[in-house]
């Protein structure tokens, strides 16, 4: 059986997720950004947090990472990235659902963002049991996804 663990990041795991973040998003990336080398580096290093983020390990390999927020509206998956020689192999799954039975036992939902371009993790929170709520970003790039399935606003009729 497949050992997946978690360990808190630290500065020295800067490069390192760096790199995961160019291997596991970098197509996605490049598809609606473009992939700068230099605009890459400076975002992660305005976004890398070693004291929130935390180390996918798989058999005590490095194989990923994860940054999830507790949140007064409940548990935000913010960010969820495995190296691809890892992906397809229900470590995701595992990370995901674990997540998903925690916010059930707490009474919460799971919220989380997906590029509208990353059809196969899109698919794969469909098949966990998220919906999508919202699209959001420059250009509606995000979705919104959420255990909670979105409420349908008020019906305006016109009485013309």
């Amino acid at each position: 059986m497949t050992v997946i663990g978690l360990r808190p990041a630290t500065p020295a795991d800067s490069e390192y997720c760096f790199r995961l973040h160019e291997a596991a998003m970098g197509a996605y990336i490049e598809a609606i950004w473009g992939w700068g080398e230099q605009t890459q580096r400076g975002f992660h290093a305005r976004v890398f947090s070693p004291g929130c983020w935390q180390i996918v390990t798989v058999d005590g390999v490095d194989a990923g990472m994860l940054h999830v927020e507790d949140q007064a509206s409940g548990i935000y998956l913010a960010r969820i990235e495995l190296h691809p020689d890892y992906q397809g192999c229900g470590i995701g799954s595992r990370l995901i659902r674990g997540l998903l039975h925690q916010a059930r036992e707490q009474g919460r939902g799971l919220t989380l963002d997906v590029l509208v371009v990353n059809q196969r993790a899109r698919s794969l929170y469909r098949r966990l049991g998220l919906h999508d709520v919202a699209r959001h970003g420059e250009n509606n790039i995000k979705i919104r996804m959420s255990t909670k399935p979105p409420q349908p606003g008020p019906i305006h009729r016109s009485c013309q």
